[in-house]
């Protein structure tokens, strides 16, 4: 019988065989360094990397480029630095019929560029007034963002929409957010779903999970400011309901500043790679 030790015995001392703990594949929202990416944009990829992120969300889409380089430039520049260019950030406000036509060319054009740069996901971050001011405004963006999903599901690419806090104010006695889950297709349509924008508009994570199962399969991991530092959050509780979520990738956005942006960044990978409840 042949037997596996678990400790080798090595000139004197012990080595254990307990192989370390896999790196978490956190990501990040470059929004959150926006500053320094327009600064230096190399440099900024190169620190990001270095401290340990496994992902990085684009905040810098614009005629055809990404922070100004082409999408195979920034995605060398990206996977050289150990990260994967998952996602991206970028949109258009709803166009009324006679600028139909207009924006679907421009999302023709944005979507070959993220599917040149291996993007997975391409999340709209806004709505204009028209999304909040009656419920007739938000079904244009349902169709709206049915109709985008579609051409992105075509690309290989899964769309998405992230929630600030205004989308869970009622209007016409329903909550803004609940229509648009319910009134988007899930084949063609994901949310990003923003844990502390969530919050600040009154609502619960969990329920919505409860509620709307397997459509949130991105989140925005933010605090107050940096990841962890209000004690504020219960992310102990969400990420524990994370399979019911659908969650599939996770990404740190911080927006407010104890330290440098860079060192809030850092502080936040460190937050959740030190919990125990962050897989």
């Amino acid at each position: 019988m042949t037997f596996i030790a678990l400790a080798v015995f090595v000139a004197g001392g012990i080595v254990s065989c307990t192989p370390p703990k896999p790196a978490k594949e956190v990501g990040l929202q470059l929004w959150s360094v926006k500053d320094d990416m327009k600064a230096d944009t190399k440099g900024t990829i190169e620190k990001v990397g270095a401290m340990g992120y496994k992902l990085v969300e684009a905040a810098g889409y614009g005629d055809g480029k990404f922070y100004g380089m082409e999408p195979a430039g920034f995605k060398a520049l990206v996977d050289a630095n150990g990260l994967n260019f998952f996602a991206s950030h970028c949109g258009q406000a709803v166009p009324d019929s006679a600028g139909w036509e207009a924006s679907m060319a421009w999302w023709d054009t944005c979507i070959a560029a993220h599917k040149a740069a291996g993007v997975q996901y391409i999340v709209q971050p806004f709505m204009d007034g028209v999304g909040y001011e009656s419920i007739a405004g938000v079904q244009r963006y349902c169709d709206y963002f049915n109709a985008v999903g579609e051409k992105c599901n075509a690309a290989g690419i899964r769309f998405g929409y992230h929630n600030h806090d205004g989308e869970f104010k009622e209007i016409e006695g329903q909550v803004i957010y609940d229509y648009l889950l319910k009134n988007t297709d899930p084949a063609k349509v994901m949310f990003e779903l923003d844990l502390y924008w969530i919050a600040k508009g009154g609502k619960n994570a969990v329920d919505y999970f409860n509620a709307y199962p397997g459509r949130f399969e991105l989140w925005h991991v933010k605090d107050q400011a940096e990841v962890g530092a209000s004690g504020n959050m219960d992310f102990k509780t969400i990420f524990e309901n994370a399979e019911k979520s659908g969650m599939k990738k996770y990404i740190v956005e911080v927006e407010e500043y104890n330290f440098t942006p860079i060192e809030s960044v850092q502080k936040s990978l460190e937050f959740l790679q030190n919990a125990e409840y962050v897989k």
